[in-house]
């Protein structure tokens, strides 16, 4: 028993959606060719709004409001949609097996289904408490969030304890975001983690000590430089206390973990180029793979960056996603028109009242700026490398401003003074930016779709952050 297609994209998340949309507007494909499978019952959808609009406690997002393709204010991709467009849907389906020579994958029915050409849109899975061997994690109010099945569950945990306490294992995205959504709810926080402040891949101790007092402010308390050890379960296994390191016990009355995801590669390892350093498959420019027939895109994809030298990373972030999907679908229907992926990473967020927005990297010395004591705060920073602007933050911007922050980035503009870039701050990718572009040959074929674009349709599934920010991989805490 099988079935044969002629593409076949492997994965339900917001890449697969971007690139059955892709394929839609380029065509290259019949009826009945192109597939999309998934292990969700549903089709794909904009994952970042589970942590946000998802749990709001009145007027909840739901599907099919955010179906992909309307977090970059484009269609919504429907069953229907997927129909009309001759896109077969194959879902509730688990792959347990991959052959890349033969160009075959086999379900968990035992169906096989062969392709001609394959995308790897597998994403990424939550790490679990498990695999650090922290007993009774199985609790039943134990909750995790990376699909729409683990948001369910995260909803009627809140629903089951109004008023009562929540400890948020992890100081990183989904943890500042869920504790923002479950002040919402009116359930008091704890936020546990090992580092010295909250988004350790990203913030400087300037910039997170900000968000932190704000958080505070909202009634979030932190309890940083330790971990869990165990928990404290009452007689039906649910868990009423979280144990740490220092020996503290924290009530708790649900807990929410977010310490970080791994790229879904199981199936191909030892069948494609892996980078070990990343996690990931690796792809070229092209998000091409070791074989010329299949491509990754993704959270799953180490692809490599213009912009740093042509270094291989991974970027956990729905842009990411959206782009790398788009171009390999270009790269497959019209190769020889295609370029290599020039992309410039950027990672943003809203949290209450606050937004931010970040491009780049962040390496080399930093240099802070603007205000950080008024209540709508402007500041930022400049990450500098090699006397070479290599990123900035900027928290309160305008869209122009977010706007000059990223050209300055993209540019690499040049500092010749350390003190002066301190004194200048915002104003030094503003003047940046309306210098005339230098020609550099290559084509901003990578450049992000800015926040704002996707503001008017996010706000609506908005609870405490709107930005799609997956950052990089956490470390094991």
């Amino acid at each position: 028993m099988g079935r044969a297609f002629v593409y076949v994209i492997l994965g339900g998340g917001v890449a697969a959606g971007y690139a059955a949309l892709e394929f839609a507007r380029r065509g290259g494909y019949s009826r009945g060719e192109l597939c999309i499978i998934s292990e969700e019952a549903v089709a794909p959808y904009e994952r970042p709004a589970l942590s946000k609009g998802y749990l709001l406690p009145e007027g909840a997002a739901r599907l099919p409001g955010f179906h992909t393709c309307v977090g970059a204010n484009d269609e919504l991709l429907t069953t229907k949609w997927y129909k009309e467009q001759g896109i077969e849907l194959v879902l509730g389906t688990k792959v347990i097996s991959a052959d890349v020579r033969r160009k075959t994958l086999l379900t968990a029915t035992g169906e096989t289904i062969s392709y001609k050409t394959l995308i790897i849109a597998t994403g990424a899975r939550a790490l679990k408490l498990q695999e650090f061997g922290i007993q009774g994690s199985d609790a039943s109010n134990i909750c995790y969030l990376r699909n729409i099945d683990d948001a369910d569950k995260l909803v009627n945990a809140m629903k089951s304890c109004p008023g009562g306490n929540a400890v948020v294992i992890g100081g990183g995205y989904i943890g500042m975001e869920c504790a923002a959504a479950l002040v919402t709810n009116k359930i008091r926080v704890t936020m546990v983690f090992p580092e010295k402040h909250c988004m350790g891949r990203l913030f400087t101790e300037k910039i997170a000590e900000y968000y932190e007092n704000y958080y505070t402010s909202r009634g979030v308390t932190f309890v940083k430089g330790t971990v869990l050890t165990s928990f404290e379960r009452d007689t039906t296994g649910k868990v009423t206390a979280v144990i740490l390191k220092d020996g503290r016990h924290l009530p708790a009355d649900m807990v929410v973990v977010g310490i970080g995801i791994r790229a879904n590669t199981s199936l191909f390892e030892g069948q494609l180029v892996m980078s070990m350093e990343n996690g990931g498959i690796k792809v070229n420019g092209q998000l091409q793979t070791s074989d010329s027939s299949v491509y990754a895109v993704g959270d799953v994809a180490a692809f490599p960056i213009k912009l740093f030298d042509g270094d291989i990373r991974r970027l956990e972030h729905v842009d990411s996603a959206r782009r790398t999907a788009r171009h390999a679908v270009a790269s497959i229907l019209e190769p020889s028109k295609t370029r290599d992926i020039d992309y410039l990473p950027f990672f943003y967020s809203r949290v209450f009242t606050l937004s931010w927005q970040f491009y780049g990297d962040n390496v080399g010395e930093v240099v802070h700026f603007g205000d950080f004591a008024s209540s709508s705060p402007r500041f930022g920073a400049y990450w500098v490398n090699k006397g070479l602007i290599a990123g900035a933050f900027l928290e309160g911007g305008s869209r122009d401003e977010y706007e000059a922050i990223s050209v300055a980035v993209w540019r690499k503009a040049k500092v010749a003074n350390m003190a002066e870039l301190e004194k200048q701050g915002l104003a030094f990718a503003i003047q940046e930016s309306q210098k005339e572009a230098p020609d550099s040959g290559l084509a901003v074929v990578g450049k992000p779709t800015y926040a704002w674009h996707a503001t008017a349709v996010v706000a609506a599934v908005s609870i405490a952050a709107i930005g799609y920010w997956y950052g990089r991989k956490r470390r094991r805490w």
